[in-house]
């Protein structure tokens, strides 16, 4: 019981934050955007002040302040929208209202048979018709889950295959401008085949929505067309282009004359997890594990590819 009682208030605490920090974001967006998103934020501010009285009275703690590390997202994300304006505003709002949809559902399964789940229900009500109304009144929506798809898979494929071929290259190669060479060609090839995979892919996915609506056409459903995704062309020239220029990181600092892949794992790294924290803010996925298995990625693609050159080195008796 005591443990319960633990686990709740720390629940409830994590939601007045979340709480809080959304609408002191809001708040402050409305400053630095035009009229449209203006109106859009005022209703979003309107939504948030209610939820975070609600959830304040329901767990009866008071929280007037956001911690450091929502502090310090806070800034960051402003920081972002002041740069990029318009369409990183709606980016992000975009992807807080898909956070919000995750966390309530999770809270949802959580409560759905205590005695306070008509509460529950009503705050999820609230949170998926008024916020999600919102949001959806911008003309367009600006995370395309399939384009996001797209640039995160090349982007992170291309970082750490090309950062573990580095490793390896420099393990058994050894020369400088030997593994520059390597990691380019492996990067072309490695981008024109991400390329291909995405244009099939992407193609057989189209088919296979355009089969259903015409199967539904002749039954006489009167279901609209399917959503269709992204185009194939443009998934593999994102995917290709996203590979090429995450394998720009890894490669370099042996452009710039490194000699150990210890500066090519610390700039793909960096980058690697920067990119997780993003796709983790964007899809509404927990940060600290998304962060930790691409860490465990990283670790094997180097620890792996650079014991395989060690051996291709010294078993093999293949030295440069």
């Amino acid at each position: 019981m005591q443990n319960d009682q633990v686990s709740d208030e720390q629940l409830g605490r994590r939601l007045i934050l979340d709480e809080l920090f959304d609408l002191s974001l809001y708040r402050k967006l409305r400053t630095i955007t035009g009229p449209q998103l203006q109106r859009t934020l005022n209703d979003l501010v309107v939504v948030e002040e209610r939820h975070f009285a609600f959830w304040q009275e329901f767990f009866k703690v008071k929280i007037p302040t956001l911690n450091f590390a929502r502090r310090l997202k806070f800034w960051l994300i402003i920081l972002v929208c002041r740069i990029f304006g318009a369409p990183a505003v709606d980016l992000v709002l975009e992807a807080i209202e898909v956070y919000g949809v995750r966390k309530y559902l999770t809270l949802w399964e959580r409560y759905r048979n205590e005695p306070v789940a008509e509460a529950v229900r009503g705050i999820l009500q609230d949170e998926f018709k008024h916020e999600d109304a919102a949001v959806t009144r911008l003309k367009e929506r600006i995370i395309n889950p399939d384009r996001v798809r797209n640039i995160f898979l090349g982007l992170n494929d291309g970082m750490v295959e090309i950062l573990g071929a580095v490793s390896g290259f420099f393990a058994s190669l050894g020369q400088n401008a030997l593994v520059l060479i390597a990691g380019l060609t492996t990067a072309v090839a490695g981008s024109l085949s991400m390329a291909a995979g995405a244009y099939v892919a992407t193609s057989s996915e189209n088919e296979v929505r355009r089969t259903q609506d015409e199967k539904m056409r002749f039954l006489g459903e009167e279901k609209g067309p399917t959503e269709q995704g992204e185009s194939a062309l443009i998934s593999a020239v994102i995917v290709g282009v996203s590979y090429f220029v995450g394998a720009a990181f890894p490669l370099l600092p042996v452009l710039f004359g490194a000699r150990t892949p210890l500066l090519s794992i610390f700039t793909g790294g960096s980058m690697i997890l920067l990119v997780s924290l993003t796709l983790a803010f964007l899809s509404g996925m927990e940060m600290k594990k998304r962060t930790l298995t691409n860490l465990i990625l990283i670790a094997l693609a180097v620890g792996v590819t650079y014991l395989i050159g060690l051996l291709v080195r010294t078993l093999l008796g293949i030295q440069i």
